[in-house]
């Protein structure tokens, strides 16, 4: 071939090129808006949550983005109120990162939730367990990837069975979450024949738990079931190790031994059992990728809060991939009863209610490696999980 046939051939080749690797970088961003507290008493639990959805975006655009994709995130203070939730997720929604998650608590999803179709958003809760998420309060593109108040109960009722104690106290906190779960604890033991002799709600925000410890070491409960969080939390654990509660009866936590409280309050939650939401022992292709991945940044192994945090980007990103398209209503339908791989393993999305389901597990705080943390003991398998509420009117 002469070299002026191969010239044209060529510059031809580049014609065709250069629109076509031009569409490649510039296809649409999938845009996420990161609501969670930087502030107020969930701050804690907020940073571990932001610090995970940042590293599920930057490993994402390190490998090309989600099918083409990139993948941006714009963050903002929840305050841990619901007011400031559903105010900084709208201003998210209006200036375009239409994909919504992060919240701590459920009164600031259940905030976020109500508005979705006046946004044209989508929300995935990653740590909010109120029932009232995927029941009564449930929306077309509301998703849950993390267990709900249901799926803890169902499986520490498993649990409760196998455990000796008879009468139980609970203290939780006085919102929403903290109410549900008192409410389907008491019927988990009744259920068993067993009792609940006291019940006490701490106000968000408590500082002094010394009138609720008192009332619950004369009370006579052989365990207490503790739902707290946050800095509420951290200080019910410091002052029931300083008031002698831990000697006094068995402490079993809901949502209540993270990696942050062991870390804030020393030794006092040694033995302390409770559901783990996510741990990095989990033995998955995913998790193991997502933990060596985390620990070759880090340092460490990611917390409960960060796991679950990832896990629900990847359910956005899961969407994204069978809708090809990054618009929130085409990602929710595909989303929903959609079959996907989890850091838990296989799991689907429940197209009654949008529900991630996903393996649950009972585990205690003890020394692993030198260091303090929840390990879990027990895991109990997706199907343990109750079916969706008749509340929920999706199908």
């Amino acid at each position: 071939m002469n070299q002026p046939n191969m010239l044209r051939r060529a510059a031809l080749a580049l014609a065709i090129a250069l629109p076509l690797a031009a569409g490649a970088q510039t296809k649409e961003p999938l845009r996420i808006g990161a609501v969670s507290s930087q502030s107020g008493v969930f701050a804690q639990q907020g940073q571990e949550t932001l610090r995970a959805i940042q590293f599920a975006v930057d490993e994402a655009n390190a490998k090309g983005g989600v099918d083409g994709h990139p993948v941006t995130v714009q963050i903002a203070d929840d305050e841990g109120t619901p007011e400031a939730g559903r105010r900084v997720a709208e201003k998210l929604a209006r200036d375009g990162n239409r994909f919504l998650i992060g919240a701590i608590p459920s009164s600031i999803s259940l905030a976020i939730g109500q508005n979705l179709d006046r946004w044209d958003a989508m929300y995935v809760s990653v740590l909010s367990k109120s029932d009232k998420l995927t029941g009564d309060s449930c929306k077309p593109r509301l998703f849950r990837a993390n267990h709900s108040d249901a799926m803890d109960l169902a499986m520490m009722g498993e649990w409760l069975k196998s455990q000796k104690e008879t009468n139980f106290a609970v203290l939780v906190a006085d919102y929403v979450w903290g109410r549900d779960s008192a409410e389907f604890f008491g019927k988990t033991v009744k259920g068993q024949g067993k009792t609940v002799s006291l019940e006490l709600f701490a106000p968000m925000g408590t500082k002094d738990f010394s009138p609720y410890i008192a009332q619950l070491k004369a009370s006579k409960a052989q365990a207490v079931w503790v739902a707290l969080t946050g800095r509420d939390a951290i200080a019910f654990a410091k002052q029931a190790a300083e008031f002698g509660l831990n000697g006094s009866m068995r402490v079993i936590g809901h949502a209540y031994i993270f990696d942050y409280l062991i870390k804030a309050t020393g030794n006092t939650t040694d033995g302390v059992w409770g559901n783990i939401g996510y741990g990095p022992e989990i033995d998955t292709p995913m998790n193991k990728a997502f933990v060596a991945g985390w620990q070759k940044q880090f340092g460490r192994t990611p917390t409960e809060n960060e796991g679950q945090a990832y896990n629900g980007v990847q359910l956005i990103f899961a969407g994204v991939r069978k809708a090809d398209s990054v618009k929130p209503a085409e990602v929710a339908a595909a989303l929903r009863g959609l079959s996907l791989d989890t850091v838990y393993g296989p799991a689907v999305v429940r197209a009654e209610d949008n529900q991630l389901l996903i393996p649950n597990y009972v585990g205690r705080v003890k020394t692993v490696g030198g260091e303090l943390k929840p390990a879990i003991e027990q895991r109990y398998d997706r199907g343990i999980a109750p079916p969706a509420s008749d509340k929920c009117r999706l199908l």
